[in-house]
């Protein structure tokens, strides 16, 4: 933002440069007392019944969503019954099978275990 020479809110009397831009308490025309640049300010404005004033605190607005984020997503009906997310790490694809079925009582397995060979290699 360009507010150094030439600003709407910009006064030159005196020799000396003044500000009229809200939230610049001391009036002066510098970046320290910018009303306009800074994320957080601190403000005086007249109450709207005359009898005093307000002190106004401007924060730091947020930053827009994303398209993506900003869809609405329709409500699901309570009679429906939506499945829990699963907690982390437990997704069902990422859980380990064993390699065998396990045997059942009184039948043998149908296809031994592999077994590495320990052999050293023929020289």
């Amino acid at each position: 933002m360009v507010v150094r020479n030439c600003c709407s809110f910009l006064i030159k009397r005196n020799k000396q440069t003044y500000s009229t831009e809200p939230n610049n308490l001391k009036a002066r025309n510098s970046f320290r007392y910018n009303g306009l640049i800074h994320r957080k300010t601190v403000g005086v404005e007249p109450a709207a019944d005359g009898k005093g004033v307000v002190v106004v605190i401007s924060a730091h607005h947020h930053q827009q969503e994303r398209p993506g984020h900003a869809q609405q997503h329709p409500a699901h009906d309570s009679q429906e019954q939506v499945p829990p997310r699963p907690a982390h790490g437990r997704h069902p694809q990422s859980q380990r099978h064993p390699e065998q079925p396990e045997a059942h009582d009184g039948e043998e397995e149908a296809h031994p275990p592999h077994q590495e060979l320990l052999s050293p290699c023929p020289q």
